[in-house]
């Protein structure tokens, strides 16, 4: 939970993922409603931009901006978080034991992503990743949610998977299942904050700057994210 000023607090409503938004700001004068990128009613960018105009939601957290889908003059970016991945793998993998792996060492191990939506920027972010690294992602299988997916890497020694440096998730002791940092570089999903202008929710102004104020080390040389993503 952040402290944004008096009688604004930054708290989760629900789960990124959800087909609710994912995040709102508990403000004085109301809520600042947002998103997160991947969320199944605002699934990419152009979604999210045609919610922001029309007052449906906020605010919304999104990788930007894809080739080809600029954004229009009217919507800020704002860079706030370089969330850097993880491998997750079951107790029998390859890479289980190891305390780090570089991304080179990642080659020729299959990584499943399922749900990816050809399209958006999350599914360009990962087709660049493959392409820089020579990595194989596969999206095959429906996304039958974190549970099930938790399941089959703990049970397929095949299969690693990507997660979030920040995504919290619980799972059985015996599922055994190892988070390992990725290095040389470490890829980050970058994370900008999207809003509409002209919105007049006084928490706006506040929320833009604690991310703004908030310490964040973008672009740093042992990192990777694609070329197209927007500066801070």
């Amino acid at each position: 939970m952040a402290d944004l000023g008096p009688n604004t607090v930054v708290t989760r409503c629900s789960e990124p993922g959800s087909t609710t938004a994912s995040g709102c700001v508990i403000a004085g004068n109301g809520k600042v409603r947002w998103i997160f990128g991947q969320d199944y009613g605002h699934p990419d960018v152009e979604a999210a931009v045609a919610a922001l105009t029309s007052g449906a939601i906020d605010a919304s957290f999104r990788a930007v901006a894809m080739p080809g889908r600029p954004l229009p003059a009217e919507i800020e970016s704002v860079r706030v978080l370089d969330e850097p991945l993880q491998l997750l793998t079951g107790p029998a993998h390859a890479l289980a034991d190891a305390r780090s792996v570089t991304i080179a060492q990642l080659a020729g191990h299959r990584i499943w992503m399922p749900g990816i939506v050809p399209g958006t920027e999350w599914a360009a972010y990962y087709d660049d990743l493959v392409a820089e690294f020579g990595l194989t992602i596969e999206a095959t299988g429906p996304n039958f949610g974190s549970d099930a997916l938790l399941d089959t890497i703990a049970d397929t020694p095949a299969l690693a998977t990507f997660m979030g440096e920040h995504t919290r998730l619980v799972w059985p002791t015996d599922h055994g299942l190892r988070r390992i940092p990725v290095t040389d570089p470490i890829p980050v999903y970058p994370h900008s904050l999207l809003l509409h202008h002209p919105n007049p929710h006084p928490a706006l102004a506040a929320l833009r700057a604690h991310f703004i104020a908030t310490p964040a080390s973008h672009d740093a040389a042992e990192t990777w994210a694609p070329a197209w993503v927007i500066p801070r």
